[in-house]
């Protein structure tokens, strides 16, 4: 009797997502056969170990060797694209992670197209919210289409916006790219870093936990995922109940470890003011209503969480200065926001504060917007009319939207209906490029070379309509 059960591949399954979905992979293993692609490290084969037992394959090698992800690859149904560097060991090691993350989507495209039937094969991609950067209010609500826009030193996002940019111009049949919103992690129970600090306290963020995302993969892997879920961009996120403000997400993990009032050990000073992602998402509820996999809260998952707090963390509700002192000390350590001040690292003061001036006037709590920002979403405008998306779009109508983006289309004709092949386009800076309707309308993606430069964002911003969008609110005074 021929094997019924679906064949997936697996990158990125010893980290935090990939663990989360081969615990939902397998809980359903009587019909899903599992390979994983790993490195060969101690920590890998502890953490993979209990799956093998169970019948996982694993294929210890290096996504960035193109032999060890053909040999994984090869045979699968569907491919679930998790593994690369993450923040905030990314942005230290901006070469390894621009050779993993880009070389690594380039090597599973290879990979599917040379499959006997690449059509067969169904890749799903996961990209993120880093993507679309620092979304300030009243700016702070967000959806799929809106620009491209990397936060300066984030060579993370960077290196997820090319790899996107080769998954969606793959030339693959089934491809869907996922961005990923942030994960819940209970900081308290794990070493922390300074990149609590980059983030801005009113910012925004839509969380999700990491049982469902992992529940998210398994249930797109079966075989009850509607085929129009297939070649889109989608917004993971947790809903309404999960949007909270990095201050109230610090307040709530605060109060779990016991801490009553997060002004005893916190100070606004500590904090960036801007240059760092984040947003609720519009459009996130498409996704949910695809393929349901909503079943934990952000407040359902702290409460999970606790009882994993050591006993020396809790002692922050009887002494609070100590808890303080611990966060002042990584402020001020290597990658702080404070070791930055103290040795006048202009590059960084300006990324992420606007200027030392801007820091100084941060004279306490009072200065620090504490509300609760809009709840009613503010859509951008994308510059074409978004109900003929899956339709036709005329010549005209393509030439305004690249009008709307500051530069123009170049091709003299475009195939009614067709989204996937690539046109020519010109952006204001004369930087010619090719790229699909998919690409620069459903993804707000534009010039490779632009996007790709920050420090152009100004210049770009002042021809483009479309980018002034989410160019102006970053405006701060020096």
């Amino acid at each position: 009797m021929a094997n019924s059960k679906r064949h997936i591949f697996i990158t990125g399954a010893s980290g935090r997502m990939g663990q989360a979905t081969l615990a939902e992979l397998f809980r359903r293993r009587d019909h899903f056969e599992v390979t994983a692609l790993a490195l060969d490290t101690p920590t890998d084969r502890r953490i993979l170990a209990p799956y093998q037992k169970q019948g996982l394959e694993v294929v210890w090698g290096d996504l960035t060797c193109y032999q060890d992800v053909l040999r994984g690859l090869s045979g699968a149904d569907i491919v679930l694209h998790v593994g690369g560097l993450v923040s905030p060991f990314a942005d230290t090691r901006p070469a390894l992670t621009m050779k993993v993350n880009v070389g690594a989507a380039q090597n599973i495209v290879r990979a599917i197209l040379a499959q006997p039937d690449p059509d067969h094969v169904k890749l799903v991609y996961i990209g993120t919210i880093a993507q679309t950067g620092n979304r300030p209010v009243p700016i702070h609500w967000g959806r799929i289409g809106d620009p491209i826009k990397l936060n300066v030193f984030d060579t993370y996002g960077l290196s997820k916006t090319i790899a996107e940019r080769i998954v969606i111009e793959s030339g693959i049949k089934n491809w869907v790219s996922l961005r990923q919103t942030g994960i819940a992690r209970m900081a308290a129970a794990e070493p922390l870093d300074p990149i609590t600090f980059h983030t801005t306290l009113n910012g925004v963020l839509e969380w999700i936990t990491p049982a469902d995302s992992g529940r998210l993969l398994a249930n797109i892997c079966e075989e009850t995922t509607p085929e129009e879920f297939w070649g889109n961009i989608y917004h993971i996120g947790g809903g309404a109940p999960n949007r909270l403000t990095n201050l109230e997400l610090l307040d709530r993990m605060l109060s779990a470890t016991g801490v009553k009032d997060y002004h005893e050990v916190l100070d606004p000073h500590w904090f960036a003011l801007q240059n760092f992602h984040g947003q609720w998402l519009i459009d996130s509820d498409r996704l949910e209503e695809l393929v349901p996999f909503r079943e934990q809260t952000i407040d359902q998952y702290i409460e999970e969480q606790k009882s994993k707090v050591p006993w020396y963390i809790r002692l922050g509700s009887a002494f609070p200065g100590l808890v303080r002192r611990k966060f002042e000390e990584v402020a001020r350590g290597p990658g702080g926001t404070l070791s930055w001040l103290a040795r006048g690292d202009n590059a960084h003061i300006k990324a992420y504060f606007g200027s030392l001036q801007r820091w100084k006037r941060i004279v306490g709590w009072e200065s620090i917007n504490q509300q609760r920002p809009s709840e009613v979403p503010l859509k951008l405008e994308h510059g074409y009319q978004e109900d003929k998306q899956d339709g036709l779009l005329n010549l005209e109508e393509i030439r305004e939207a690249a009008l709307f983006r500051g530069g123009k289309l170049l091709s003299r004709s475009v195939r009614p209906g067709d989204w996937r092949s690539p046109l020519q386009w010109v952006c204001h800076a004369g930087h010619e490029f090719h790229a699909s309707l998919d690409l620069i309308l459903k993804g707000g993606h534009w010039c490779p070379i632009c996007l790709g430069d920050p420090a152009s964002y100004p210049e770009l911003a002042r021809h483009s309509a479309f980018f002034r969008q989410v160019w102006e609110p970053e405006g701060t005074p020096g």
